[in-house]
């Protein structure tokens, strides 16, 4: 099964078809949408919604530039016609002067009507537009097959890297999750301690520290946020592994990625788990500028 593809790439491709020397290049960019323009003689631009339909198939998202020259100087192909009435009529008006000229021996030859304007006439031989279209649309086939080659060999690298940084989610998040519970003791203990200093006293309402205790934990909780980080690394790395465009719906969850770190930084006043918090959106941001060059 193929990853995920990078929108970036480029795939050449040169074909002898039909006496026409054909070339075509093709060559993409990011884009939100699938942008294609194709640049080729105007001759053949009877084939542009062929070509652009072709691109269509094999790219979703993207800008795509298609290039297309054409040497057809070997296919160039005359054809020579006999307006035959024409003809007719010359040879007629070349007989009936022969008679004003008397008993001289005169025979019309083709060589002679030739001569006269518009018995011949030269004109370049009708193209089978469908066929051309087909060769071009060929060659245009192979080009593509080596853009999504590149743009494969440049998804591997961005799978991982994404990879890589969704690893290093799941550490962060794990490490929130071993500290968030020793935050809520902290905060018992200097809460107990505050309350002898201030009461003066060895003593205090442990019912006090508990229901305080379990407010702050209750304000601090962020095991909702937790679990859903994990579900959504989860999701992320199943898409690192699809062959279907994946680019856009990873950004949306990237996003929610950055939600669940940014509440987990909020809600948190202990200071590891704020400097991890930060860490999360670190990996984050470095995470969805990757996932911006995904189809």
């Amino acid at each position: 099964m193929d990853l995920i593809k990078s929108m970036t790439g480029y795939g050449r491709a040169r074909q002898m078809r039909n006496s026409r020397d054909i070339t075509v290049e093709v060559r993409a960019v990011n884009n939100r949408y699938l942008d294609c323009g194709v640049k080729m003689p105007r001759l053949y631009i009877f084939a542009e919604d062929a070509i652009k339909q072709r691109v269509q198939r094999a790219v979703s998202r993207g800008k795509v530039d298609v290039f297309i020259t054409v040497d057809a100087s070997a296919a160039d192909t005359t054809k020579v016609t006999v307006n035959r009435d024409l003809a007719a009529q010359y040879a007629s008006a070349l007989n009936e002067l022969a008679e004003v000229c008397g008993p001289v021996a005169y025979k019309v030859t083709p060589e002679v009507l030739a001569r006269f304007p518009d018995v011949l006439s030269v004109t370049k031989a009708d193209e089978d537009l469908e066929a051309v279209s087909a060769d071009l649309c060929a060659v245009l086939d192979e080009a593509l097959e080596a853009f999504n080659a590149m743009r494969a060999v440049e998804g591997r690298k961005l799978a991982e890297d994404i990879g890589g940084r969704l690893t290093a989610i799941e550490a962060y998040t794990g490490q929130v999750e071993q500290r968030s519970p020793e935050t809520v003791a902290e905060y018992r203990r200097k809460l107990t301690a505050r309350m002898q200093e201030v009461l003066q006293s060895s003593t205090v309402d442990p019912q006090r520290i508990l229901t305080e205790a379990a407010i702050y934990a209750d304000k601090v909780a962020v095991d909702e946020e937790t679990v859903r980080l994990r579900s959504h690394v989860a999701q992320l790395r199943s898409m690192l592994q699809s062959d279907e465009p994946m680019g856009r719906k990873m950004d949306f969850l990237i996003q929610e990625v950055n939600r669940e770190a940014n509440t987990i930084g909020s809600k948190c006043g202990d200071v590891t788990i704020a400097q991890v918090a930060v860490n999360l959106k670190a990996e984050v941001e470095k995470m969805r500028e990757q996932v911006q060059n995904i189809e």
